[in-house]
């Protein structure tokens, strides 16, 4: 059914200062012996940049200093597990406010931290407001995320209706043209894009009182956009709002009023009241825009789900989007599917992936369509080595083989693994425990269940490393590692595992010519079963170590109100294509380390260094970790704490 009432996109006008103060450099930036906090003041966390018009004209990537904690280092991975005439999957997500929206995680496990990237197909980091900024660029974590599971990113313009600040001249400003015809903020977006590597932009114009001459200078500009932007990778989707009139008129499916919208950009977000025939003729006419130009079909077409208030319960006629007979009709697009974190009444990561599985995948419900009950999960496994350790990308503390090393909640999508597309009921993610990062996967009962749809080459060397245990007071367990080779599944047993973490090895069978195309796990057993896998990974050989990164530089530094160190720290990478990410240590009196952080970048917000008692100085690490979460050595700096505050 359609939806119950009009709802155009909109956001609550915050009224929050914009957060503009550069960090400054410290005096000198000595690679051994950082200057001590007290020297600076007003160090500030770097957030997710964002922009008025105006402001995002004045922007270049040479003075911006947050620009190194912005920028995502993760490729799009390519993917596979599409089938002809099904749809796709893009969410506008939120994933904190415009002004606030931290570039590198946050000190809390409250946060969406999403997994389901194998039934999303683009996702638009989704933001802007009158109060605080229109253009909101996504974060490095969440991109880098994403791109790890061959998702693509776009961030958000966002022109707001008048009733929540809109103001028309923002509208011109942004589409205002140069000497020679030319869109200079269209050039400023995909510079921006470029230098933060994101993958595009969701054009939302919804500042009524605009007239024919706004609405072709809009269409030109998205079109000047697509097309600058395509050589690099760029892509644009619009939202169904403006239409060629220039005034806003959502219309709910594709017409000749908003038809020239469609054509410019490479998508279309329909508004939330289609219909059933609306969405038939929609996909007729975009095959139709298809033959013609072979740029575009009905897949391009985003048919809009609101799911911000009502979550799974809302009512949708999923039969005219997704049809159980046939070709479906158009893609999916859900406005805001973090209802799954925000309105959860218990606010841990584990009740918040019951939530979010159960939207996704439908796990033990039958109520509400969740997209991989029709939408066939895609995967980026095809090259070896592959490790997981199921981290979520958040946590209530970190591990390190088996060992807590911080105590501290955390989030970071960048360090979130490539996880299980589809699980068993009773698979889930564990976060009081783990090998390493987060989390663990729990399995609580003796099933079997696949994990992985992978096509890595088989080879005689090619080999799969499981680190597990049990639970105390679980039952005996035994524990098949299933493998799918040319259709053909092959169950190969471990030693039963114990209460400590344990490492098990096994080779796989070479088929010549093959792929390994499934990777699960059998559990055998009666009684209560408590079984954690703490990392999978497949591999041929051992790679060497990765190199030790650059010697670190802090570039800003400050005194917290409770004594602890803020600092920038930013350091010259290893070999790209040798490190999964970097992780940041505090060596401590003893020998013992704490974790403090990590990123798939080269430099890092440290938000509160703690001093242990009556050291004068302490001393941070900079590891490089390779695919298969082996560590380089560190690279180190010393950072002196102030003698008297």
């Amino acid at each position: 059914m359609p939806h119950p009432h009009h709802h155009p996109i909109h956001h609550p006008t915050r009224r929050q200062t914009l957060l503009t103060a550069a960090a400054l450099p410290l005096a000198g930036t000595a690679p051994v012996r950082a200057t001590p906090a007290g020297a600076q003041h007003n160090i500030r966390p770097p957030h997710a940049p964002h922009w008025f018009p105006d402001t995002l004209a004045a922007w270049t990537p040479d003075t911006d200093p947050d620009l190194p904690f912005n920028t995502s280092t993760v490729p799009l991975s390519t993917r596979f597990g599409s089938r002809p005439g099904t749809a796709r999957v893009t969410s506008l997500v939120s994933f904190a406010p415009t002004s606030g929206n931290p570039s590198q995680g946050v000190p809390t496990a409250d946060y969406y931290a999403l997994t389901h990237w194998a039934h999303l197909d683009e996702l638009v980091f989704w933001g802007g407001s009158s109060g605080e900024g229109l253009i909101l660029a996504p974060n490095a974590p969440v991109v880098d995320a994403a791109h790890r599971n061959g998702v693509p990113v776009l961030g958000t313009v966002f022109l707001p209706p008048t009733a929540f600040g809109g103001q028309l001249r923002w509208t011109r400003e942004l589409t205002a043209r140069n000497a020679s015809g030319g869109f200079p903020l269209a050039d400023q977006l995909i510079r921006v894009a470029r230098a933060h590597r994101f993958d595009g932009w969701f054009i939302n114009a919804e500042t009524d009182g605009g007239d024919p001459q706004l609405g072709a200078d809009m269409r030109d500009f998205v079109m000047y956009l697509r097309d600058r932007g395509a050589p690099h990778g760029l892509r644009v989707t619009w939202y169904d709002a403006m239409t060629e009139t220039g005034g806003i008129d959502w219309q709910n499916e594709l017409n000749d009023r908003n038809d020239a919208f469609f054509r410019a950009a490479d998508s279309l977000f329909l508004n939330f009241n289609w219909t059933r025939s609306g969405l038939r003729s929609s996909a007729e006419r975009a095959d139709q825009a298809d033959q013609a130009e072979r740029t575009k079909s009905r897949y391009h077409l985003w048919a809009g789900i609101d799911v911000e208030a009502r979550g799974w319960d809302t009512s949708v006629d999923w039969d005219a989007i997704v049809p159980p007979e046939g070709p479906h009709t158009t893609s999916i697009g859900f406005y805001r599917p973090e209802w799954t974190w925000k309105s959860a009444p218990t606010r841990d990561p584990a009740a918040f992936h019951a939530r979010d599985d159960r939207f996704w995948t439908g796990t033990g419900h039958t109520s509400w369509h969740a997209p991989a009950t029709s939408i066939p999960a895609r995967s980026t496994l095809t090259t070896l080595p592959f490790a997981t350790t199921f981290n979520t990308g958040h946590g209530l503390g970190w591990y390190e083989q088996g060992r807590r090393t911080s105590d501290r909640p955390w989030s970071h999508l960048g360090l979130q693994d490539r996880l299980p597309a589809a699980r068993h009921p009773s698979v889930r993610f564990g976060f009081d425990d783990a090998w390493r990062g987060g989390g663990s996967l729990l399995m609580d009962t003796a099933v079997e269940t696949e994990l992985y749809a992978a096509r890595f080459p088989l080879s005689p060397t090619t080999t799969v490393e499981l680190t597990h245990r049990t639970d105390p007071g679980s039952s005996p367990v035994q524990v098949e590692v299933a493998v799918t080779v040319a259709g053909h599944t092959t169950y190969l047993p471990l030693a039963r595992p114990t209460p400590r973490w344990t490492t098990a090895m096994v080779r796989i069978p070479a088929v010549k010519g093959h792929t390994i195309d499934a990777l699960g796990i059998r559990l055998r057993g009666g009684g209560r079963v408590r079984w954690r896998l703490g990392r999978l990974a497949v591999r041929d050989a051992i790679p060497a170590v990765p190199a030790r990164p650059g010697t670190p530089a802090v570039t800003g530094s400050a005194l917290n109100p409770d004594g602890t160190a803020a600092l920038r720290v930013t350091w010259p990478g290893a070999r790209p294509d040798a490190v999964r990410h970097y992780e940041l240590h505090q060596r401590l009196p003893g020998g013992g380390v704490r974790f403090l952080g990590g990123t798939c970048g080269h430099a890092y917000y440290v938000p509160a260094l703690i001093r242990p008692a009556g050291e004068a100085a302490t001393r941070v690490e900079v590891r490089a970790v390779d695919e298969l979460y082996a560590s380089s050595a560190p690279a180190s700096f010393l950072f002196p704490w102030p003698t008297s505050r």
